[in-house]
């Protein structure tokens, strides 16, 4: 067919229009597939869970994403497993038993020790009464011989045992009122006259500082206090002064 003057041949004017139509077909679909390929990473990295509603319809990547998802599922399960089978970690028997015994022992050391310690702190002689004040000593006094110490202090001011012992007797004695009378290791016997009341029983184990009864005013009293005596070497032994007795013992009264 011949063209016309200033027209171009159909042929070719609809090859031009083609031509156009496939480059912009081929501009288009290009950021198209990029999108695609990003958001198939997304969903490989999710799992794979969201293929089908990203526009994936290709029937191999749908597949893939599936079989990643089932071999990952599958390789947790193959873990676990593999952790039920491995053989639990134990000792025998006897290596616990041996343990117990190692830390029983240790106990009862550690324990030893601090009550050595706490012994060795805790003082083996006290003055019988805290803060009282020496009112008549050891010697002659008004026409016979006053056979102990006289300690002047509030009524009902607790009184201590000079220094371990056992209490010998504990109740109304002659003269005092009330009296108690502890026997300590070197076989030497305190006693404790005029107090208000009595705080331990004969035959009762007692420390040096522990309360044995409360200061009275009983018996021949002028006021009150405690009358404290030593007896060397028992309770029929000799009255020794008491004041010297508790200074070789490191007790100012």
């Amino acid at each position: 067919m011949r063209a016309r003057h200033g027209q171009a041949p159909t042929t070719l004017v609809t090859a031009v229009r083609a031509g156009g139509r496939n480059r912009r077909a081929q501009t288009a679909s290009a950021p198209a597939t990029a999108r695609r390929g990003g958001f198939l990473l997304s969903a490989l990295l999710a799992g794979g869970l969201a293929a089908a509603g990203l526009g994936l319809h290709s029937a191999p990547t749908a597949s893939a994403g599936a079989t990643s998802v089932l071999e990952a599922q599958q390789a947790l399960l193959t873990g676990d497993e593999a952790l039920e089978v491995m053989p639990q970690a134990s000792v025998t028997v006897a290596e616990a038993q041996a343990r117990l015994q190692e830390v029983a022992a240790s106990r009862a050391a550690r324990a030893e020790a601090e009550a050595a310690a706490i012994e060795a702190a805790r003082p083996k002689f006290v003055s019988p009464v805290d803060g009282a004040r020496l009112t008549s000593g050891f010697g002659s006094r008004w026409g016979t011989f006053h056979y102990g110490i006289d300690l002047a202090a509030p009524m009902r001011t607790p009184e201590y045992a000079a220094g371990d012992g056992v209490v010998l007797r504990a109740g109304a004695a002659s003269g005092f009122g009330l009296a108690v009378y502890i026997l300590h290791e070197n076989g030497d016997v305190t006693v404790y006259g005029h107090m208000d009341s009595i705080l331990v029983e004969p035959g009762e184990y007692v420390d040096a500082g522990q309360t044995i009864a409360l200061l009275g005013n009983r018996g021949q009293s002028t006021g009150p206090h405690l009358h404290f005596e030593v007896h060397r070497g028992g309770e029929d032994g000799e009255r020794v002064n008491p004041v010297s007795w508790l200074a070789d013992r490191g007790v100012r009264v």
